[in-house]
């Protein structure tokens, strides 16, 4: 498992990297062709990463329940950040891995409720829980990486 947390942080790593340096304006612009933008796509990571985790698990998620609502699967972006409502999304996407391993190793995963993704996974445990977040932050890094050639 050492080695999907490594993914993780790596995978989050390279989002900071990518937004470094970029607007407020460029962090939320919607590209003609696009439903969502730069911040969404941060915000995103960090929301499913806590549903797929810990809700399923029957946990308390760590990321605030208004952040979740605004940013889970099927929404859109509504509102703006501001820059230090984005740096605790920051913060949160950054940090929360480690919290993740530290959690896991502590044993504190003991049930997960079976869920079937939109691309047709099935979901059955924290182990592959984590394996399938790891490919859900590559697309939504893809993303990202797509979004800055454009604003």
């Amino acid at each position: 498992m050492n080695k999907q947390f490594e993914v993780l942080k790596k995978s989050r790593e390279l989002v900071l990297k990518k937004i470094e340096g970029l607007s407020s304006e460029q962090l939320h612009k919607i590209p003609e062709g696009f439903k969502n933008n730069i911040a969404w796509n941060v915000a995103h990571l960090v929301v499913t990463q806590q549903l797929l985790h810990y809700k399923l698990s029957g946990l308390n998620c760590l990321a605030s329940d208004e952040l979740i609502e605004k940013y889970r699967k099927g929404t859109f972006p509504t509102e703006t950040f501001t820059e230090e409502e984005f740096d605790e999304v920051k913060d949160l996407l950054i940090g929360l891995p480690d919290t993740l391993k530290e959690d896991f190793e502590a044993g504190i995963f003991t049930s997960y409720t079976t869920y079937e993704t939109s691309t047709g996974f099935v979901l059955d445990s924290i182990e592959s829980a984590i394996a399938f977040n790891n490919l859900h932050e590559g697309i939504h890094l893809g993303n990202i990486m797509a979004l800055t050639k454009l604003v």
